[in-house]
């Protein structure tokens, strides 16, 4: 199950099933052929910024942040992926400067962050050339090939 929870309410709701639809083909471009779940939060840039600070030492906001569980529900057996944090204000600027709709944007994000849980990486030339094959790969199965990461 892929749960979208918009906390941002300065934002008009954005399509979950168009994010749940990115999710899901992110897992399935990825192999993952088993039962998953994982949570997507719509938020701001307080709120990604304190994570930010908090959890990873950098005191600014930022786009998307990934947080890896891997755990399994002990009841049911299924696999906790994460959860991914999207500030809607980071999203709404970095698509009005690239021209393009928030939800697509949003949908960026959501391709970038469950890769992220899938264990992929950018900090390292080759970790960010597979990482970004696969993220275009699977934008452009979303019809969304034009859209890139805006990196800071």
């Amino acid at each position: 199950m892929i749960e979208i929870q918009q906390k941002n309410e300065s934002f008009p709701a954005l399509d979950a099933a168009v994010l749940e639809r990115a999710a899901s083909m992110v897992l399935e471009e990825q192999g993952v052929d088993e039962d998953v779940d994982l949570t997507i939060l719509l938020s701001d840039d307080q709120e990604i910024q304190t994570l930010n600070r908090d959890y990873r030492g950098y005191d600014k906001p930022t786009d998307v942040l990934s947080f890896e569980a891997h755990e399994r529900d002990p009841e049911t057996g299924t696999l906790y992926l994460g959860d991914i944090i999207i500030s809607l204000e980071r999203a709404a600027e970095q698509a009005e400067r690239g021209g393009h709709p928030l939800l697509a944007e949003t949908q960026l994000l959501v391709v970038h962050g469950v890769l992220h849980l899938l264990g992929h990486d950018h900090a390292e030339a080759e970790e960010k050339t597979e990482m970004w094959q696969h993220q275009a790969e699977i934008l452009a199965r979303l019809e969304l090939s034009d859209l890139k990461i805006q990196e800071e």
